[in-house]
């Protein structure tokens, strides 16, 4: 009788997986992105997301987005001979997502074309690049929030950097003869931390229009960037710098790279300590006024730790979806078993609601922005900022569960985005920060009204937001509110209000119905999956 061979079990085709998630269109399969681009005044730019939704989503891209993530950047403080360069190696890979995303106008198209809707058609472009390989998004995120810094330079500065960092070329040497330039920020120090009034890093007047900077700085992120705004002490207090790598006479700025952060996640991206040592600075703004000079820098950024967290949930919720379409389980494909459907589902709100405050804030901070739009975006953005990237973690968990073993594997890029979304809520003023400035903002009676404003357009639409309304406007009407110590209530209560408020007006009713129900009925609960009794879960999923 012949021999009878085996296929060994583990040659053996893979069944009940999932096909790989590639070659698809980030921004088309995403109706709640595509609405809110419309509905945020941005249908022009429909056809240009497309492009980019089939860019981020096609198998070439993602296995470039894996290799960034595998091969980390490596710090080279010398080269071969012993001489100083300070320099940051990182994979192909990162260099090519970088490209396409600067190519595209992610860091750059709103403030070239500032037509009305043009700050959410980048978000929406920023999003979809974030949401396959966030890493890049820093430098891209700084460089878009350098340009109002530039704005105010003085004359020679401007004409000489603004050009460059509104390129969508990209060159990655350190080099007078570059086109393009890209921006970091450097404020952190080790022994301060948000509390940058307590920098000791000094600037002193070199008398030829330029300062000499002297001290550490604790987190510097995207090393590689062509300059950074940099907060040093001067005689009148903080002042605001532009830092070159490279100096006129194409000499390196002295720019010491110590070492390399070993983060969480984000390891695409290169964070790091740096020294200055008789450094050369060029001053923005006037001494003393540092803080108010990069401040809107750091308000764009905070825009984009909200945009990067709301791309975070988009990938979460897509991976997951795909995985339960495609699983089997108890004869049945997960996505039709009631108790997964409910938490898929519930993923998808969050995302939804996330999605549709980043548009709106986009919108508000358009060229066109009225003084009110203005208001109203510099207490919504702290709200959004609170609260968005503080439920990206979560999210980001619940997710990964959905794909079970696989998903807590590296193999699956939710493990990736597990490890990435913490950095959006720490980032440009982690929660108490973040809180505290809710509390300054609301000093101010034009902001406040801009906010509740807002939020009342959805007046009368449902019960339970109504009361929600009342309660934060009997809140705000507290003469010390300002001082409260609840004020991570205050906020978390604000941005409720503000994405119920959206969704009710924007969403259909399958989505408003349920993300109100859950959020704010006496029902909600601390996990997802427990929506209310009721609830048009296929109506929601179908959006996704």
């Amino acid at each position: 009788m012949p021999e009878v061979i085996k296929q060994p079990v583990s040659d053996q085709p893979a069944t009940n997986q999932p096909p790989p998630r590639v070659d698809v269109d980030e921004f088309g399969l995403n109706r709640p992105l595509v609405e809110g681009v419309a509905h945020f005044d941005a249908a022009w730019a429909l056809g240009q997301l497309r492009e980019t939704g089939r860019l981020v989503g096609s198998a070439v891209f993602q296995h470039d987005a894996e290799l960034a993530n595998q091969v980390p950047p490596v710090l080279h403080t010398h080269d071969r001979y012993g001489t100083r360069i300070d320099e940051v190696q990182y994979h192909p890979a990162y260099h090519r997502i970088i490209r396409e995303a600067l190519a595209h106008g992610a860091h750059s198209a709103a403030w070239t074309d500032p037509r009305p809707g043009a700050n959410v058609a980048r978000a929406a472009t920023f999003m979809l690049f974030a949401q396959v390989e966030p890493g890049h998004a820093c430098p891209v995120s700084m460089t878009h929030a350098a340009v109002p810094v530039l704005q105010n330079a003085p004359a020679e500065l401007r004409d000489e950097w603004m050009p460059r960092a509104l390129s969508r070329d990209y060159d990655a040497t350190l080099s007078l003869s570059k086109t393009s330039a890209l921006f970091g920020m450097a404020m952190t120090e080790k022994q301060g931390g948000s509390d940058v009034r307590a920098n000791t890093t000094s600037a002193v007047d070199a008398r030829d229009g330029s300062w000499l900077i002297d001290g550490h700085k604790w987190f510097c992120s995207a090393p590689m960037s062509d300059a950074f705004l940099v907060l040093a002490q001067t005689d009148q207090g903080l002042g605001c710098f532009l830092v070159p790598r490279v100096l006129p006479d194409g000499a390196r700025n002295p720019f010491l790279i110590q070492r390399l952060k070993d983060k969480l996640g984000n390891h695409s991206n290169a964070s790091s300590e740096v020294e200055f040592q008789a450094t050369t600075g060029y001053l923005i703004g006037e001494e003393g006024s540092g803080i108010r000079t990069i401040i809107e820098m750091v308000a764009r950024t905070r825009l984009d730790c909200v945009l990067g967290s709301a791309a975070g949930m988009r990938q979460a919720v897509a991976e997951a979806i795909w995985h339960v379409r495609h699983r089997s389980a108890f004869g049945a494909h997960l996505i039709d078993q009631p108790v997964m459907t409910a938490v898929i589902a519930d993923l998808a709100l969050e995302s939804e609601a996330a999605t549709a405050t980043a548009l709106r804030l986009a919108r508000a901070h358009d060229a066109d922005a009225s003084d009110d739009e203005k208001a109203f975006r510099r207490l919504a953005t702290a709200v959004a900022k609170y609260w968005v990237c503080k439920r990206g973690p979560g999210h980001a968990y619940e997710a990964l569960e959905c794909l079970g073993g696989n998903g807590y594997t590296e193999a699956f890029p939710l493990a990736r985005r597990y490890r990435e979304q913490p950095v959006m809520a720490i980032w440009e003023g982690s929660g108490n920060v973040i809180a505290l400035d809710v509390l300054r903002a609301l000093r101010d009676r034009q902001t406040t009204k801009a906010f509740t404003t807002e939020v009342s357009l959805a007046s009368g639409a449902h019960p339970l937001l109504d009361a929600l309304i009342s309660r934060v406007q009997h809140m705000l009407d507290d003469p010390d509110v300002s001082a409260s110590p609840r004020a991570r209530l205050l906020v978390e209560l604000l941005a409720l209000a503000l994405q119920a408020s959206l969704l009710v007006r924007y969403a259909p009713t399958a989505v408003s119905d349920a993300f109100v129900g859950a959020r704010l009925g006496a029902d909600r609960a601390g996990l997802y999956g427990t929506l209310p009794a009721g609830s048009d879960l296929r109506g929601i999923l179908d959006r996704h």
